[in-house]
């Protein structure tokens, strides 16, 4: 379990949530047309499971609880190991070793993470939601999450060292909204 650190702010006890890396999104799986639709997630094999995330890196972000009430505040601060305009991880394969508190994303532990973006394959499919037609997987185009809006490109700031406490100060809403259509 990774390290979280707590503080208190003027007006709630805050601790910082982990970041989540999903999967390294490829488009050249090996992967049935709309495998999501026949295969629960507890069946499918890692490369039907590695290509339902969408790149967008919503769950690279950091973000707050209110450990009072158990709020979930995003912020705009993404993890160091983010490439703030890919929206891919710099160093995929090493991740885990390099920030101990990412939280690598599987079958077993999907139902524990309750902050999951709204627009997350991996929520959606969970919840008995389809996928919007911007996903690369419905569209066939990697960069669709990007035109439509939905990644984090343009909209972040790397964390480079920032304290827990200057979080707070960067809290946006956008990465709570849903976008079902990306025309």
């Amino acid at each position: 379990m990774p390290k979280l650190d707590f503080y208190h702010s003027s007006t709630h006890n805050l601790v910082v949530i982990p970041t989540i890396v999903c999967s390294k999104i490829s488009m050249n799986s090996k992967v049935e047309k709309e495998y999501w639709y026949i295969t629960s997630l507890s069946q499918m094999t890692n490369d039907e499971w590695e290509a339902l995330c969408d790149g967008c890196a919503r769950c690279c972000l950091n973000k707050l609880e209110d450990w009072d009430t158990g709020e979930i505040y995003w912020t705009n601060v993404a993890c160091e190991l983010l490439d703030c305009e890919t929206c891919k991880c710099k160093d995929y394969e090493n991740r885990q070793s390099r920030m101990p508190d990412c939280i690598q994303l599987t079958k077993n532990n999907i139902s524990e993470i309750v902050w999951l973006p709204p627009n997350c394959a991996y929520r959606l499919i969970s919840e008995g939601d389809d996928l919007p037609d911007w996903h690369p997987l419905v569209s066939g185009n990697a960069g669709r999450v990007h035109e439509a809006g939905v990644s984090v490109r343009g909209r972040v700031i790397p964390e480079n060292n920032m304290k827990p406490e200057d979080l707070e100060n960067h809290i946006v809403d956008w990465p709570r909204e849903i976008v079902h259509s990306g025309s």
